[in-house]
C-alpha cells in the first residue's frame, strides 16, 4: 500500500484502540502529498474495519478521485481545516463520549494532568455555531476559523476535532483531549478540581511532555494495540474476544 494510505489506515485503527470508535462514524484525514485533496476512510466502515481497500482520495470539494466507496458527509471538516492550516497534514473528528459529556458542562478545561496541556491556552476552543453535522463548506470554514492555530476543539453536542503536523500528532491530540475531559469529569464528581498546573508550567510542558518524539511514541503504541485487538492491518477485524 502507498505510504499515505497506510497512514490513513493506521490513524483510524489507532483511534479505535484509543476507544474513540462510534459504530461507523468519526474519521481522520491526511493531506494528499500531491495536493490533490485529502485521503480518508470511505463511509460505512468502523474505524477498526479500515483497510487499504476502504480508503478514498477526495478532492477539496468532495469528489471521489480514487478508491471505492462513498465519502463521509462531514468531509468538510477536514477539507476546511487543511485549507486553513498549511502547517497541518492530518485532522481527526470523533464523537468521544468523555469529550461530549465534558463539553456539555461548559466549564474551562483545566490542566489536571499532562493530557490537557496542548489545549489549555488558556482553555480549549469550543465551536458553538451548531451541534449538527458539518455538512457544508460554509460550516467547515466556520469551524476552521474557530479552531485557528489550536491543536483541538470541542464541539458541544457533537464531539471533538484535532489538527496535527502529522498523523501521529493529530491522533494523539484526539486521545489526549478525550483523556483530559475524562479526568476532569472524574475530578468534578469528587467535588473538584481544586489544583491544576499553573500557566507558566503549562507552556514549558508543551515541549517537555508533548514534543514530536513523545507524540510519535504514543501513536506507535496505539498502532500496536490496534494490531493486538483487531489483527494486522488489512486482515479485517479480529473475531477473537481478546
Amino acid at each position: 500500500m502507498s505510504e499515505v494510505v497506510g497512514d490513513v489506515v493506521a490513524a483510524h485503527r489507532a483511534l479505535a484502540a484509543a476507544g474513540q470508535a462510534d459504530l461507523v462514524w468519526g474519521h481522520a484525514a491526511v493531506r494528499d502529498p500531491a495536493r490533490r485533496g485529502l485521503w480518508m476512510k470511505a463511509a460505512g466502515w468502523g474505524m477498526e474495519e479500515v483497510t487499504p481497500e476502504r480508503v478514498v482520495l477526495l478532492s477539496d470539494d468532495g469528489e471521489v478521485l480514487a478508491g471505492d466507496g462513498p465519502r463521509h458527509i462531514e468531509f468538510h471538516i477536514h477539507a476546511a481545516l487543511l485549507r486553513a492550516r498549511p502547517d497541518a497534514s492530518a485532522t481527526v473528528h470523533t464523537h468521544a463520549e468523555s469529550a461530549a459529556a465534558f463539553a456539555a458542562l461548559d466549564v474551562p478545561l483545566r490542566p489536571l494532568s499532562h493530557d490537557a496541556v496542548p489545549f489549555a491556552d488558556p482553555d480549549v476552543v469550543r465551536f458553538r455555531r451548531t451541534s449538527d453535522l458539518i455538512a457544508t463548506a460554509a460550516l467547515g470554514d466556520a469551524l476552521a476559523v474557530a479552531v485557528g492555530t489550536a491543536a483541538g476543539c470541542l464541539v458541544p453536542g457533537h464531539g471533538l476535532v484535532t489538527v496535527g503536523a502529522d498523523v501521529a500528532s493529530a491522533v494523539m491530540f484526539a486521545a489526549l483531549l478525550e483523556r483530559a475531559c475524562r479526568i476532569q469529569l472524574a475530578a468534578a464528581g469528587g467535588g473538584g478540581p481544586a489544583i491544576w498546573t499553573p500557566d507558566a508550567e503549562v507552556r514549558v510542558k508543551r515541549e517537555s511532555v508533548w514534543n514530536t518524539r513523545q507524540l510519535d511514541a504514543g501513536f506507535r503504541y496505539l498502532v500496536r494495540r490496534a494490531d493486538a485487538l483487531y489483527g494486522p492491518a488489512g486482515s479485517g477485524p479480529s473475531t477473537s474476544s481478546a
